[in-house]
């Protein structure tokens, strides 16, 4: 699958941008606070219904308006199909498909498929639970859209039994509790699960990847951190375990007025070398780890829905040496990666590869040789 076209109007600095993209290579040259960003941030909205900078929608309309609008026309083995979003400062976004809107936003998963790495990213090797929670949540719910079902709900569940768990008198809640601690354990089960089958698949991809990129320096290992001792497949079994856990800790979760076991608080250890990358890895092991996590990503979807996703990299390219970067455009020169640097990359081995280089400044942008 590739963007064929793009469309922006009054989308962040972006006026009334109507381009068409490479089937492959793309990469877009500017100075910082220029828009590069928001170009990939528009093509990552249309796969996911929200943007991966912001939690507010009216953050993406330019200042100076009141109503934006996305419109991608994305080409798939089978079809094509075009995407709108349209963005108004007094109203609910609205997505349509070939023109027809859709009931909800969930609809959207799989219409495309888009990985993205960022510096930011380098967060979901150093930073908290949270960040690689949130990687294991995206990345799962971009193939699995019962899993984006069950994560909403789970946390739909988790949110009323927190605050049942702050209410007066206790006592008088406890059939509530017994309620909600069956439906968190039903859910949370079916959560750790494909998590478990996610990182399995992963930790095998993400090994060879991690292998090639250090040239054989480096293992990259991959192991889950339940927030309880998970030892089965069994998904009764797991689910009586949790609930049991839930009912067993009762008071203590009273006390702090939050509920301590289940998947909200899980993790993934992300070991190179048999050591911790988070606590012992340096910036570029963390780098190169959170890249292979990246890519492995991408083969992770084409082995999942039989195509590539589209790949995009921000203002990460320059800062990979030249073997990085070889290996990158090597592995993937079939698929289509769009690329944003603040320098014009001038490298070798993409001078005999199908690209098209464009210029962006303040929101305005050129193809290279109509400059």
């Amino acid at each position: 699958m590739y963007v064929k076209k793009i469309k922006l109007i009054n989308f962040r600095n972006y006026m009334n941008l109507d381009m068409e993209l490479n089937r492959t290579l793309n990469i877009f040259v500017g100075d910082n606070a220029q828009g590069k960003t928001n170009l990939l941030e528009s093509i990552y909205i249309c796969s996911n219904g929200k943007s991966y900078r912001t939690n507010k929608d009216r953050e993406l309309i330019n200042l100076n308006k009141t109503k934006a609008y996305i419109g991608l026309d994305v080409v798939k083995e089978q079809f094509s199909k075009y995407i709108e979003i349209k963005f108004d400062k007094d109203a609910k976004k609205r997505i349509r498909i070939n023109r027809v809107e859709l009931e909800r936003n969930s609809d959207l998963t799989g219409v495309l498929n888009v990985v993205v790495f960022s510096p930011e990213d380098l967060r979901l090797v150093k930073e908290g639970p949270s960040e690689r929670r949130s990687f294991l949540d995206g990345e799962i719910s971009q193939i699995k859209p019962k899993y984006k079902y069950n994560l909403a709900r789970y946390n739909k569940i988790l949110m009323q039994r927190n605050n049942l768990l702050k209410s007066r008198p206790y006592e008088s809640c406890q059939n509530l509790f017994d309620v909600w601690d069956t439906q968190l354990s039903q859910v949370g089960a079916d959560i750790i699960l494909e998590r478990l089958k996610f990182i399995d698949r992963l930790a095998i991809i993400s090994k060879d990847i991690h292998n090639k990129l250090t040239g054989g320096l480096e293992e990259l290992k991959l192991k889950y951190l339940p927030s309880f001792s998970v030892d089965i497949s069994d998904r009764q079994e797991l689910q009586m375990r949790l609930k049991n856990i839930l009912e067993n800790n009762i008071e203590q979760d009273i006390q702090r007025g939050s509920t301590e076991f289940g998947p909200h608080r899980d993790d993934l250890d992300i070991i190179i070398n048999d050591v911790s990358a988070r606590t012992f890895g340096s910036q570029g092991q963390q780098r190169t780890a959170a890249l292979s996590l990246k890519l492995a990503e991408v083969e992770l979807i084409k082995l999942e829905v039989g195509e590539y996703p589209v790949l995009l990299l921000d203002d990460v390219f320059s800062e990979l040496d030249i073997n990085r970067r070889k290996y990158l455009i090597s592995t993937f020169k079939d698929i289509q990666i769009i690329i944003t640097s603040t320098d014009d990359i001038d490298l070798d081995e993409l001078n005999d590869i199908e690209k098209k280089v464009f210029f962006i400044r303040q929101g305005k942008v050129m193809i290279e040789g109509d400059i």
